[in-house]
């Protein structure tokens, strides 16, 4: 069984950072490609990054292209969603999921998820 576990959200004024940690497995992380989430009241879930194992295939949505980072600690079995330059319209339910979307076509969407974490809350908001 895959658990996943999502800390570090929060809230923070417009402009503000914040950043987001998964854990699991080592296995996991070796095994399936993490995804990040995120949802908001009312919303379908939608695909915010994704880091494959070894760090390879790295994708961003559009809106999040350049302020957001993706990445895997070398060091313990965690992946991290680094947050920059936070708007009202990020805030959400951050979610993590696991999933074997190394070859999909696409940007990945909830269906191709195998496992979730119960999600983080991030709030920007003056």
């Amino acid at each position: 069984q895959v658990l996943l576990a999502e800390s570090g959200g929060g809230s923070v004024p417009p402009g503000g950072s914040l950043t987001l940690a998964c854990a699991s497995s080592e296995d996991t992380f070796t095994t399936f490609c993490v995804v990040w989430f995120r949802q908001s009241p009312g919303k379908e879930r939608v695909m915010v990054a994704q880091i494959c194992p070894g760090g390879r295939k790295i994708l961003y949505h559009g809106a999040v292209q350049g302020r957001f980072t993706v990445s895997k600690d070398s060091g313990a079995p965690k992946v991290y969603l680094e947050m920059k330059y936070l708007r009202p319209e990020d805030t959400a339910t951050y979610y993590c999921a696991a999933g074997q979307t190394q070859k999909k076509p696409y940007l990945p969407e909830a269906h191709d998820m195998e496992y979730w974490g119960q999600g983080t809350r991030v709030t920007v908001s003056s």
